[in-house]
């Protein structure tokens, strides 16, 4: 039986805060907190992929396979932005998505901006800039531009920090507190947050602490 004061531990994230609360330095910020930490409300997606539990959102293809990329989408549109989160990936490939287009018709679908992570050996994504049905990792000056310096970074399914940084034509994306990205883009201005769930072998993502700041 585990004690609750190594429960709380165990349950704490980096850095020893409890997951999906704001700091007061974040509130004097003005930082919003996207998960509340109890359920999917904000959120759209499909419920056989994606659930909150343990004070995370997970995102599983175990049950149910889906035969193109499906994600959970925030119903909020957002520009110039911080956002914070903390992710970890059991296996195969996931990202957040921002700036990003919702695909009219049935189904969870978007297109757009991606900070990408994946574990695929040395085609992994970690630390990669993506953009999900458009030009791919053409976003970047080579297609491992950001994982150069993300393989160093990443811990493997475990915890890591994944933030973005977007104002105006300026992108900046970080892994675990270093810049693995920077530099600029005109395709998108605006647009959603999602996670994505990639096809093929089935996978899990975790994702918590998840943190927007809109920058005026």
């Amino acid at each position: 039986m585990m004690f609750p004061a190594l429960l709380m531990m165990a349950c704490l994230a980096p850095g020893g805060e409890i997951p999906n609360k704001l700091s007061e330095a974040e509130k004097s910020e003005g930082f919003l907190l996207l998960f509340n930490g109890r359920d999917l409300s904000g959120w759209d997606g499909d419920t056989r992929f994606w659930r909150a539990e343990d004070g995370m959102i997970t995102g599983s293809t175990d049950g149910h396979s889906t035969k193109e990329n499906t994600f959970l989408i925030y119903k909020r549109t957002f520009s110039d932005f911080h956002l914070k989160a903390e992710v970890r990936l059991r296996n195969h490939n996931s990202g957040i998505q921002f700036r990003s287009k919702v695909a009219p018709g049935p189904g969870y679908v978007v297109s757009g901006y991606q900070a990408d992570f994946s574990d695929a050996g040395e085609r992994s994504a970690w630390g990669n800039f993506y953009e999900e049905r458009g030009r791919g990792r053409g976003v970047m000056k080579t297609p491992d531009e950001g994982w150069r310096k993300g393989r160093s970074l990443v811990r493997v399914k475990d915890w890591n920090s994944v933030e973005v940084m977007a104002r105006g034509r300026h992108i900046q994306i970080k892994l675990n507190g270093v810049v693995t990205m920077d530099t600029t883009d005109n395709e998108a201005v605006s647009g959603v947050i999602a996670i994505q769930l990639h096809k093929g072998e089935k996978m899990r993502v975790d994702c918590r602490n998840l943190k927007l700041k809109e920058l005026r």
